[in-house]
Protein backbone atom coordinates (compact mmCIF):
# COMPACT_ATOMS: atom_id res chain seq x y z
CA UNK A 1 0.00 0.00 0.00
CA UNK A 2 1.25 3.52 -0.99
CA UNK A 3 -0.10 6.97 -0.53
CA UNK A 4 1.18 8.71 -3.75
CA UNK A 5 -0.52 11.92 -3.54
CA UNK A 6 -1.86 14.05 0.02
CA UNK A 7 -3.18 17.00 -0.50
CA UNK A 8 -4.74 19.57 2.28
CA UNK A 9 -6.90 22.34 2.46
CA UNK A 10 -7.68 24.51 5.28
CA UNK A 11 -6.01 21.63 7.54
CA UNK A 12 -4.60 23.01 10.89
CA UNK A 13 -1.75 25.56 10.01
CA UNK A 14 -1.98 24.27 6.17
CA UNK A 15 -4.01 26.67 3.62
CA UNK A 16 -3.21 24.22 0.96
CA UNK A 17 -0.60 22.06 0.81
CA UNK A 18 -0.09 19.06 -2.44
CA UNK A 19 2.86 16.28 -1.95
CA UNK A 20 4.15 13.89 -4.06
CA UNK A 21 5.17 11.06 -1.76
CA UNK A 22 8.19 8.67 -2.59
CA UNK A 23 7.26 4.98 -2.08
CA UNK A 24 10.22 4.32 0.10
CA UNK A 25 11.10 6.83 2.90
CA UNK A 26 9.79 10.40 3.28
CA UNK A 27 11.32 12.90 5.91
CA UNK A 28 9.33 16.11 6.47
CA UNK A 29 12.26 18.50 8.30
CA UNK A 30 11.85 21.87 9.86
CA UNK A 31 12.21 23.59 13.35
CA UNK A 32 9.24 23.02 15.73
CA UNK A 33 5.84 23.96 15.50
CA UNK A 34 6.16 24.70 11.51
CA UNK A 35 3.41 21.88 10.66
CA UNK A 36 5.39 18.43 10.90
CA UNK A 37 3.46 16.34 12.89
CA UNK A 38 0.11 18.23 11.04
CA UNK A 39 0.96 16.34 8.09
CA UNK A 40 0.95 12.89 10.03
CA UNK A 41 -1.96 13.74 11.29
CA UNK A 42 -3.87 14.69 8.30
CA UNK A 43 -2.74 10.96 6.79
CA UNK A 44 -4.02 9.62 10.43
CA UNK A 45 -7.36 11.70 9.57
CA UNK A 46 -7.54 10.40 6.33
CA UNK A 47 -7.50 6.36 7.46
CA UNK A 48 -9.97 7.13 10.68
CA UNK A 49 -11.57 9.73 9.71
CA UNK A 50 -10.39 11.28 13.13
CA UNK A 51 -7.73 12.75 14.71
CA UNK A 52 -5.72 10.96 17.13
CA UNK A 53 -4.86 14.53 18.92
CA UNK A 54 -8.19 16.00 18.91
CA UNK A 55 -11.29 14.55 19.75
CA UNK A 56 -13.04 17.77 18.66
CA UNK A 57 -12.87 17.66 14.86
CA UNK A 58 -13.59 21.53 14.25
CA UNK A 59 -10.05 22.22 15.49
CA UNK A 60 -8.73 20.99 12.96
CA UNK A 61 -10.13 23.53 10.75
CA UNK A 62 -7.56 26.32 9.87
CA UNK A 63 -8.09 29.61 11.86
CA UNK A 64 -10.78 31.67 10.07
CA UNK A 65 -11.97 29.72 7.52
CA UNK A 66 -15.01 27.39 7.83
CA UNK A 67 -14.20 23.90 6.30
CA UNK A 68 -11.24 21.73 5.33
CA UNK A 69 -10.48 18.74 2.77
CA UNK A 70 -8.28 15.87 2.76
CA UNK A 71 -7.14 14.02 -0.47
CA UNK A 72 -4.83 10.82 -1.08
CA UNK A 73 -4.27 8.90 -3.84
CA UNK A 74 -3.77 5.58 -3.01
CA UNK A 75 -1.95 2.34 -4.83
CA UNK A 76 -2.87 -1.05 -3.19
CA UNK A 77 -2.64 -4.28 -4.86
CA UNK A 78 -5.34 -3.29 -7.52
CA UNK A 79 -3.91 -2.20 -10.81
CA UNK A 80 -5.90 0.75 -10.20
CA UNK A 81 -5.41 4.04 -7.67
CA UNK A 82 -7.74 4.96 -5.29
CA UNK A 83 -8.81 8.43 -4.59
CA UNK A 84 -9.95 9.06 -0.66
CA UNK A 85 -11.21 12.29 0.44
CA UNK A 86 -13.01 13.86 3.59
CA UNK A 87 -14.66 17.06 3.74
CA UNK A 88 -15.49 18.55 7.04
CA UNK A 89 -17.73 21.73 7.11
CA UNK A 90 -20.61 22.79 9.79
CA UNK A 91 -19.66 20.34 11.84
CA UNK A 92 -20.95 17.81 8.82
CA UNK A 93 -18.16 15.04 7.52
CA UNK A 94 -18.59 13.78 4.28
CA UNK A 95 -15.93 10.91 3.10
CA UNK A 96 -15.89 10.26 -0.67
CA UNK A 97 -14.04 6.98 -2.07
CA UNK A 98 -13.16 7.60 -5.49
CA UNK A 99 -15.99 10.12 -5.97
CA UNK A 100 -18.56 7.91 -4.09
CA UNK A 101 -19.97 9.31 -1.17
CA UNK A 102 -19.73 6.47 1.93
CA UNK A 103 -22.20 6.93 5.01
CA UNK A 104 -21.20 3.97 7.19
CA UNK A 105 -17.06 4.77 8.42
CA UNK A 106 -17.23 1.01 9.44
CA UNK A 107 -17.20 0.62 5.07
CA UNK A 108 -14.77 2.92 4.42
CA UNK A 109 -12.19 2.55 7.67
CA UNK A 110 -10.04 -0.01 6.13
CA UNK A 111 -9.12 1.88 3.24
CA UNK A 112 -6.08 3.27 4.29
CA UNK A 113 -4.12 0.91 6.53
CA UNK A 114 -1.67 2.98 8.78
CA UNK A 115 0.66 2.32 11.55
CA UNK A 116 1.80 5.12 13.51
CA UNK A 117 4.29 5.84 16.22
CA UNK A 118 4.86 9.73 18.50
CA UNK A 119 5.32 10.84 21.67
CA UNK A 120 2.32 10.63 23.60
CA UNK A 121 2.16 7.02 22.72
CA UNK A 122 3.94 6.28 25.75
CA UNK A 123 0.31 6.76 27.01
CA UNK A 124 -0.71 3.19 25.92
CA UNK A 125 1.60 2.04 28.84
CA UNK A 126 2.07 5.03 31.31
CA UNK A 127 -1.83 5.89 30.91
CA UNK A 128 -5.38 4.86 31.72
CA UNK A 129 -6.89 1.77 30.98
CA UNK A 130 -9.26 3.67 28.43
CA UNK A 131 -6.46 4.93 26.09
CA UNK A 132 -5.42 1.16 25.74
CA UNK A 133 -8.93 0.18 24.98
CA UNK A 134 -8.77 2.80 22.28
CA UNK A 135 -5.85 1.59 20.83
CA UNK A 136 -7.04 -1.92 20.66
CA UNK A 137 -10.57 -0.56 18.90
CA UNK A 138 -8.64 1.63 16.54
CA UNK A 139 -5.74 -1.11 15.57
CA UNK A 140 -8.31 -4.19 15.37
CA UNK A 141 -10.51 -2.17 12.97
CA UNK A 142 -7.98 -1.42 10.71
CA UNK A 143 -8.31 -4.91 9.56
CA UNK A 144 -11.37 -5.96 10.71
CA UNK A 145 -14.33 -4.11 8.93
CA UNK A 146 -16.85 -6.04 11.40
CA UNK A 147 -15.22 -5.40 14.73
CA UNK A 148 -16.17 -1.15 14.42
CA UNK A 149 -20.07 -2.77 14.04
CA UNK A 150 -19.59 -4.99 16.98
CA UNK A 151 -18.66 -2.41 19.05
CA UNK A 152 -21.25 -0.16 18.37
CA UNK A 153 -23.89 -3.07 18.97
CA UNK A 154 -22.10 -3.78 22.29
CA UNK A 155 -22.40 0.17 23.21
CA UNK A 156 -26.29 0.20 22.41
CA UNK A 157 -27.00 -2.80 24.32
CA UNK A 158 -24.38 -1.41 27.41
CA UNK A 159 -26.62 1.88 27.18
CA UNK A 160 -29.86 -0.26 27.66
CA UNK A 161 -28.42 -2.49 30.04
CA UNK A 162 -27.05 0.92 32.39
CA UNK A 163 -30.59 2.54 31.86
CA UNK A 164 -32.65 -0.54 33.12
CA UNK A 165 -30.41 -1.15 36.09
CA UNK A 166 -30.85 2.37 37.28
CA UNK A 167 -34.40 2.10 36.70
CA UNK A 168 -34.47 -1.39 38.59
CA UNK A 169 -32.53 0.91 41.69
CA UNK A 170 -35.13 4.06 41.06
CA UNK A 171 -38.36 1.42 41.26
CA UNK A 172 -36.81 -1.55 43.44
CA UNK A 173 -38.67 -3.81 41.19
CA UNK A 174 -38.09 -5.23 37.27
CA UNK A 175 -39.17 -7.67 34.80
CA UNK A 176 -36.89 -10.36 35.27
CA UNK A 177 -37.57 -12.55 31.97
CA UNK A 178 -36.79 -9.37 30.14
CA UNK A 179 -33.93 -8.22 32.13
CA UNK A 180 -32.28 -12.12 31.27
CA UNK A 181 -32.79 -11.31 27.24
CA UNK A 182 -31.09 -8.04 28.00
CA UNK A 183 -28.38 -10.23 29.66
CA UNK A 184 -28.00 -12.81 26.86
CA UNK A 185 -27.56 -9.84 24.72
CA UNK A 186 -25.16 -8.41 26.54
CA UNK A 187 -23.24 -11.11 26.95
CA UNK A 188 -22.66 -12.29 23.28
CA UNK A 189 -21.81 -9.16 22.01
CA UNK A 190 -19.00 -9.11 24.34
CA UNK A 191 -17.86 -12.27 23.86
CA UNK A 192 -17.24 -11.30 20.18
CA UNK A 193 -15.17 -8.71 21.85
CA UNK A 194 -12.98 -10.62 23.49
CA UNK A 195 -12.43 -13.14 21.24
CA UNK A 196 -11.36 -10.88 18.44
CA UNK A 197 -9.19 -8.81 21.17
CA UNK A 198 -7.52 -11.57 22.91
CA UNK A 199 -6.77 -13.41 19.03
CA UNK A 200 -4.93 -9.63 18.44
CA UNK A 201 -2.66 -9.87 21.65
CA UNK A 202 -1.78 -13.50 20.85
CA UNK A 203 -0.81 -12.47 17.32
CA UNK A 204 1.22 -9.79 18.50
CA UNK A 205 3.05 -11.88 20.87
CA UNK A 206 3.51 -14.75 18.44
CA UNK A 207 5.92 -11.68 16.81
CA UNK A 208 7.34 -8.68 19.52
CA UNK A 209 9.57 -10.37 21.22
CA UNK A 210 11.79 -11.24 18.30
CA UNK A 211 11.28 -7.39 17.15
CA UNK A 212 12.20 -6.29 20.77
CA UNK A 213 15.41 -9.22 20.81
CA UNK A 214 16.14 -6.84 17.65
CA UNK A 215 15.95 -3.00 18.95
CA UNK A 216 17.46 -4.01 22.47
CA UNK A 217 19.06 -7.40 22.19
CA UNK A 218 17.01 -7.88 25.75
CA UNK A 219 14.43 -11.09 25.57
CA UNK A 220 11.04 -12.01 27.31
CA UNK A 221 9.06 -8.96 26.07
CA UNK A 222 5.15 -9.99 26.27
CA UNK A 223 1.94 -8.15 26.73
CA UNK A 224 -1.14 -9.89 29.00
CA UNK A 225 -4.69 -9.42 27.96
CA UNK A 226 -6.81 -8.65 30.98
CA UNK A 227 -10.58 -9.18 31.13
CA UNK A 228 -13.35 -10.47 33.65
CA UNK A 229 -12.65 -14.57 32.50
CA UNK A 230 -9.41 -16.82 31.48
CA UNK A 231 -10.65 -17.25 28.04
CA UNK A 232 -7.44 -19.79 26.93
CA UNK A 233 -8.57 -22.42 29.66
CA UNK A 234 -12.41 -22.83 28.84
CA UNK A 235 -14.56 -23.34 25.83
CA UNK A 236 -17.35 -19.92 24.69
CA UNK A 237 -20.34 -21.89 26.02
CA UNK A 238 -18.59 -22.38 29.61
CA UNK A 239 -17.46 -18.89 29.25
CA UNK A 240 -21.11 -17.59 28.90
CA UNK A 241 -22.45 -19.93 32.29
CA UNK A 242 -19.12 -18.24 33.80
CA UNK A 243 -20.55 -14.89 32.93
CA UNK A 244 -24.01 -15.40 33.72
CA UNK A 245 -23.03 -16.55 37.33
CA UNK A 246 -21.31 -13.06 37.48
CA UNK A 247 -23.57 -11.40 36.82
CA UNK A 248 -25.99 -12.89 39.25
CA UNK A 249 -23.30 -12.25 41.58
CA UNK A 250 -22.85 -8.60 41.10
CA UNK A 251 -26.25 -8.13 40.31
CA UNK A 252 -26.69 -6.08 43.75
CA UNK A 253 -23.77 -4.41 42.96
CA UNK A 254 -24.73 -3.12 39.88
CA UNK A 255 -27.68 -1.70 40.68
CA UNK A 256 -26.93 0.22 43.54
CA UNK A 257 -24.12 1.61 40.66
CA UNK A 258 -26.23 1.86 37.97
CA UNK A 259 -23.92 0.74 35.66
CA UNK A 260 -22.72 -2.38 34.08
CA UNK A 261 -19.12 -3.57 36.33
CA UNK A 262 -17.81 -6.69 33.83
CA UNK A 263 -17.73 -6.36 30.14
CA UNK A 264 -15.55 -5.20 27.35
CA UNK A 265 -15.37 -1.98 28.65
CA UNK A 266 -13.21 -2.52 31.98
CA UNK A 267 -10.72 -4.60 29.81
CA UNK A 268 -6.95 -3.57 30.09
CA UNK A 269 -3.76 -4.91 29.02
CA UNK A 270 -0.45 -4.96 30.38
CA UNK A 271 3.44 -5.09 29.13
CA UNK A 272 6.17 -7.20 30.79
CA UNK A 273 9.65 -8.01 29.90
CA UNK A 274 10.25 -11.07 31.87
CA UNK A 275 8.60 -10.39 34.87
CA UNK A 276 9.24 -6.83 35.04
CA UNK A 277 5.47 -5.05 34.40
CA UNK A 278 6.59 -2.25 32.41
CA UNK A 279 4.39 0.75 33.49
CA UNK A 280 5.36 0.47 37.17
CA UNK A 281 9.17 -0.43 37.13
CA UNK A 282 10.39 0.42 33.27
CA UNK A 283 12.12 3.13 32.36
CA UNK A 284 11.17 5.24 30.08
CA UNK A 285 13.10 4.19 27.22
CA UNK A 286 12.41 0.63 27.43
CA UNK A 287 8.70 1.90 27.52
CA UNK A 288 9.48 3.90 24.33
CA UNK A 289 10.93 0.93 22.37
CA UNK A 290 8.20 -1.06 23.76
CA UNK A 291 5.23 0.64 21.91
CA UNK A 292 7.96 0.77 18.93
CA UNK A 293 7.98 -2.81 19.11
CA UNK A 294 4.20 -3.16 19.10
CA UNK A 295 3.53 -0.84 16.27
CA UNK A 296 6.21 -2.89 14.17
CA UNK A 297 4.55 -5.70 15.19
CA UNK A 298 1.05 -4.26 13.87
CA UNK A 299 2.57 -3.77 10.38
CA UNK A 300 3.08 -8.10 10.06
CA UNK A 301 -0.41 -8.53 10.95
CA UNK A 302 -1.50 -6.12 9.00
CA UNK A 303 -0.09 -8.03 5.93
CA UNK A 304 -1.29 -11.25 7.26
CA UNK A 305 -4.89 -10.09 7.28
CA UNK A 306 -5.37 -7.80 4.48
CA UNK A 307 -2.32 -8.66 1.81
CA UNK A 308 -1.38 -5.62 1.69
CA UNK A 309 1.60 -3.42 3.65
CA UNK A 310 1.10 -0.59 5.98
CA UNK A 311 1.89 2.82 5.75
CA UNK A 312 4.29 3.76 8.62
CA UNK A 313 4.65 6.75 10.42
CA UNK A 314 7.39 8.11 13.05
CA UNK A 315 7.17 11.27 14.62
CA UNK A 316 10.16 12.31 15.97
CA UNK A 317 10.67 8.87 16.78
CA UNK A 318 14.92 9.08 15.88
CA UNK A 319 15.85 11.86 18.21
CA UNK A 320 15.06 9.84 21.23
CA UNK A 321 17.34 6.84 20.37
CA UNK A 322 20.85 6.08 20.45
CA UNK A 323 23.09 5.27 16.88
CA UNK A 324 22.96 1.50 17.91
CA UNK A 325 19.02 1.72 18.32
CA UNK A 326 18.54 3.90 15.23
CA UNK A 327 20.37 1.24 13.47
CA UNK A 328 18.52 -1.53 14.13
CA UNK A 329 15.41 0.22 13.97
CA UNK A 330 16.38 1.32 10.23
CA UNK A 331 15.92 -2.61 8.79
CA UNK A 332 12.42 -2.60 9.53
CA UNK A 333 11.91 0.86 7.56
CA UNK A 334 14.07 -0.70 4.92
CA UNK A 335 12.14 -3.67 3.57
CA UNK A 336 9.15 -2.50 1.35
CA UNK A 337 7.41 -0.07 4.05
CA UNK A 338 6.80 3.43 2.76
CA UNK A 339 7.29 5.48 6.13
CA UNK A 340 7.20 9.11 6.48
CA UNK A 341 9.38 10.42 9.45
CA UNK A 342 9.22 13.74 10.96
CA UNK A 343 12.30 15.47 12.59
CA UNK A 344 13.58 18.76 13.86
CA UNK A 345 17.09 18.50 12.76
CA UNK A 346 18.33 16.04 10.21
CA UNK A 347 21.21 15.04 11.86
CA UNK A 348 19.41 12.61 14.03
CA UNK A 349 18.51 10.56 10.75
CA UNK A 350 21.71 8.47 9.57
CA UNK A 351 22.89 9.44 5.99
CA UNK A 352 22.15 6.30 4.40
CA UNK A 353 18.83 6.82 5.46
CA UNK A 354 18.51 10.32 3.79
CA UNK A 355 20.12 9.12 0.80
CA UNK A 356 17.27 6.67 0.05
CA UNK A 357 14.71 9.56 1.53
CA UNK A 358 12.67 11.94 -0.50
CA UNK A 359 13.21 15.40 2.10
CA UNK A 360 10.61 18.19 2.53
CA UNK A 361 11.55 21.15 4.47
CA UNK A 362 8.68 22.27 6.00
CA UNK A 363 8.63 25.96 7.39
CA UNK A 364 4.97 27.65 8.77
CA UNK A 365 2.44 25.53 7.22
CA UNK A 366 4.19 25.74 3.70
CA UNK A 367 6.59 22.98 1.42
CA UNK A 368 9.65 25.29 1.44
CA UNK A 369 11.82 22.61 -0.68
CA UNK A 370 11.94 19.25 -1.48
CA UNK A 371 14.79 17.02 -2.33
CA UNK A 372 14.30 13.72 -4.18
CA UNK A 373 16.14 10.46 -2.89
CA UNK A 374 19.37 9.38 -4.50
CA UNK A 375 18.83 6.86 -7.22
CA UNK A 376 20.50 3.87 -7.46
CA UNK A 377 24.09 4.39 -9.00
CA UNK A 378 24.23 7.87 -8.06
Amino acid sequence: MILKQLSVKNFRNYSFANINLSSKINIFFGQNAQGKTNLLESIYFLSFTKSHRSFIDNTLIKNGEKNLKITGILKNNSPFKTKLEIVLENDKKDIFVDGDLYKKVGDYITKLNIIIFYPDDLDIIKGSPNIRRRYLNSEISQYDSNYLILLNKFRKIQKMRNDYLKKICINNNYDEQYFSVINDYYIDSSLKIFVIRNKFIKDLNDIIENIFFDLTGLTGFRIEYKNSFNLNNFNIEEIKDIFKEKLNNIFDSEIRVGSSLVGPHKDDIEFFLNELNLKSYGSQGQQRLAVLTIKLAEIEILKKYNSETPILLLDDVFSELDDEKKNRLLKYISKGIQTIITTTDLKNIDKKIKKRSKLFEIENGNIKRVMEEEKDGE
